[in-house]
């Protein structure tokens, strides 16, 4: 059957893209030698907190209940992507993962089909602690839980809801349940919670958490982003250096968005690191710092579309072809032609204030799926 409309206003939906050379190798490949392996897929775009970096006060216009994937279509396309394409890592997104009644029988089903395939989710943990140990059983392999403050104020501040009690017992209960390593990833808004980051690092390693700060990108939906008002890359490690010594993690990047260092407590009378390892911190510079050269990551939207940049402005349909009764390779010729035309960066002009070559998404990040 046909694919209904979305009615979400992005815009840039585009049936079909133009098709890859001939000859051209099977895979995720693109015009300049990379290869997705890493595929993002978003589960929904309803999310109950409404983060002033992601979401207006009132919310968006969720897509309808027809628009999204369902359980099926989602474990069909993930059977595609590895089986056919060599995907070779699942990370499940949002929205708000959870709010979905299916996740646990999603994540069994893509366990069943595919007992070797690390399945790991994003989500902001309210309500992760009912569910954490269900979803362990059922095969998801890891978490990641965006959590920005330790304090209730200014989580609300935040969020616009008051759930920080909530989200440190998801926390909490997928520690427990086996869901590690747990990662925490944190956004730094400059006057609001940038003076906590040595706290919130601390509060990690002190618990085994993994923590990420991620540069703000220009993904919300009030378009309010500036290069001005981020917190760089650059300025989080001087925040860090407070309380810690970083040096680089000796172990390969591999692709991964995040520059890990190895945390220390530094010697208040000295510039030098004291004592033993604490563990790691990682931080995604997405704008400063680009790792473009090596990106990995395809990513399906909640409603089927492939994007193959998180800033992309065109996507391509892949639920509606589904629904019209494709077969596989079809289904992944279409998934491959898109990907082939990836844009090689991002164009967010990394040496000034301005981005002349970047036009920011319609989509929020919530829309999308990070």
């Amino acid at each position: 059957m046909p694919l209904p409309p979305t009615g979400d206003g992005t815009g840039s939906s585009v049936s079909a893209p133009p098709p890859r050379p001939a000859g051209t190798p099977l895979g995720l490949f693109d015009r300049y030698g990379r290869r997705a392996t890493d595929m993002r897929l978003s589960l929904t775009d309803k999310c109950n907190l409404r983060c002033t970096y992601c979401m207006p006060a009132e919310g968006l216009e969720w897509l309808s209940k027809q628009a999204v994937m369902t359980a099926a279509e989602i474990v069909r396309l993930v059977r595609i992507g590895v089986e056919q394409l060599g995907v070779r890592e699942l990370r499940l997104t949002g929205g708000e993962p959870l709010v979905r009644a299916d996740l646990v029988d999603i994540i069994s089903a893509l366990r069943k089909a595919h007992p070797e395939l690390p399945i790991s989710m994003t989500t902001n943990g309210v309500g992760l602690d009912k569910k954490a140990a269900a979803l362990k059983d059922a095969g998801l392999t890891r978490i990641n839980v965006s959590l920005d403050s330790l304090h209730e104020e200014t989580f609300t501040k935040l969020t616009r809801r008051p759930f920080l009690d909530r989200v440190l017992a998801g926390v909490d209960a997928a520690w427990a349940a086996g869901l590690g390593p747990v990662k925490i990833n944190a956004v730094l808004m400059r006057g609001i919670n940038d003076a906590e980051s040595p706290d919130l690092l601390a509060w990690a390693v002190d618990r085994g958490y993994e923590l990420r700060f991620i540069e703000q990108m220009p993904l919300d939906a009030d378009h309010g982003w500036t290069r001005r008002d981020m917190i760089t890359a650059a300025e989080i490690r001087e925040l860090l250096s407070r309380d810690f010594a970083l040096t680089p993690d000796p172990r390969e990047r591999d692709g991964a968005p995040a520059e890990r260092f190895e945390v220390r407590r530094r010697d208040p009378a000295s510039a030098d690191a004291t004592g033993p390892l604490l563990g790691t911190v990682g931080i995604i510079a997405s704008v400063t710092e680009p790792f473009c050269s090596d990106c990995r990551r395809t990513r399906i939207t909640a409603e089927g579309k492939i994007m193959s940049c998180l800033f992309s402005r065109e996507e391509f349909d892949l639920l509606g072809l589904l629904r019209s009764g494709a077969d596989d390779e079809e289904l992944a010729q279409r998934w491959q032609d898109a990907m082939w035309i990836k844009p090689k960066a991002h164009g967010m002009d990394h040496t000034g204030l301005g981005a002349p070559d970047f036009v920011q998404p319609d989509r929020s990040m919530s829309a999308i799926g990070g």
